[in-house]
């Protein structure tokens, strides 16, 4: 009986008889305590998987987004360089007909301001014409024959008004 005197084996006994009279009660307590724990990480790792889901899709999405607006934005580019090219074209085109436009003008007046000078010309040598014939017929031509000279030149007017 010495094994009943040691009080190192009434302890060992004690935890024996404690486990196998309420061993169940805290296995199924800590089992619960674990499987609660393991269900919250479960939860967290499918709330993890959820959230990881849910970045991918917005990450997808903003990538096309992305994309979009670059192929927006490189069609705006060219349209923007079409249309630099067109004005371009148009006002270059506008520039030649100014040039044109300017050329004919400075084209007509040099044509009018030669009209006006020949028609100076003309007036200058019929007036010189019409004051040496005068000159001409005063030292030349008697009273009588200037007369007949005049009546002549009037009777010839309206021919010459006619070929006019």
């Amino acid at each position: 009986m010495e094994f009943f005197a040691e009080g190192r084996n009434w302890v060992s006994i004690a935890i024996v008889l404690f486990f196998v009279l309420f061993g169940r009660k805290l296995w199924a307590a800590l089992a619960g305590m674990l499987d609660g724990h393991a269900e919250a990480v479960r939860g967290t790792l499918a709330e993890a998987q959820r959230l990881r889901r849910e970045a991918e899709a917005m990450l997808a999405d903003a990538t096309q987004r992305r994309e979009h607006a670059l192929a927006e934005a490189k069609r705006m580019l060219e349209g923007a360089k079409d249309e630099a090219a067109r004005v371009t074209a148009e006002a270059a085109a506008e520039a030649a007909r100014a040039a044109e436009r300017r050329e004919r003008m400075a084209t007509d007046r040099i044509a009018a301001a030669e009209k006006a000078a020949i028609a100076e010309v003309r007036l200058a040598a019929a007036e010189i014409a019409a004051v040496a014939s005068e000159q001409v017929i005063r030292t030349t031509l008697s009273g009588a024959e200037s007369d007949a000279l005049v009546d002549r030149a009037i009777a010839q007017l309206p021919a010459a008004l006619r070929a006019a």
